[in-house]
């Protein structure tokens, strides 16, 4: 994997880096600009958020300290969360930034699996979100982690819209790329 840091997103998603269609791609059925991914995106992480802060609550009992160093950290981990999901490709990835949505992320031109397609939207959430929530959830004084785990979760909002998209959309054997801002898949002959 060659990593190149491309900056600012122009907002042209003809601009993004890619391959060729392949013949008999389909696009996948999901937000055709980085704007209203965005706006869904962060409606979602809203939601996860909260929802992830009051099961903590509720369950355990605790209250959440130190909201303020978790949601920095938080938000120091958006370039590592990138640098996740950039080493799952074989390839050539770019990482742009696109902060007047709020949002980083990373393109690359290569062909995967769809198992791949899933580990690789899925792997930073993961390491950063799930993992310390759960450990905050059996172990309720590091409620540190809880919020970080929750904000983490949280801004995994648009990974989560390709996941369910490759589970509802991809068949089985079938391959997935990115073309310019959205996702195809076709079935390899």
């Amino acid at each position: 994997m060659k990593l190149i840091f491309k900056g600012k997103f122009d907002g042209n998603p003809e601009s993004l880096p890619c391959g060729q269609h392949h013949p008999g791609a389909v696009k996948f059925k999901e937000f055709d600009n980085p704007k209203s991914l965005a706006l869904f995106g962060n409606l979602l992480a809203f939601v996860l958020i909260s929802i992830f802060m009051i099961i903590f609550i509720v369950y355990t009992g605790s209250s959440v300290t130190h909201l303020t160093w978790a949601c920095l950290l938080a938000l120091l981990v958006s370039f590592p969360h990138e640098i996740l999901h950039a080493i799952c490709f074989r390839e050539s990835v770019y990482l742009y930034t696109n902060w007047k949505q709020g949002m980083l992320f990373v393109v690359g031109p290569e062909v995967m699996s769809k198992r791949r397609f899933i580990f690789m939207s899925l792997l930073p959430n993961l390491i950063f979100g799930f993992i310390p929530y759960l450990i905050a959830l059996l172990n309720p004084t590091l409620s540190f982690w809880a919020v970080f785990g929750a904000l983490t979760i949280g801004m995994g909002a648009g990974d989560y819209c390709n996941i369910f998209n490759a589970i509802t959309q991809i068949p089985n054997g079938a391959k997935t790329y990115l073309y310019q801002f959205n996702s195809y898949w076709y079935i390899p002959y």
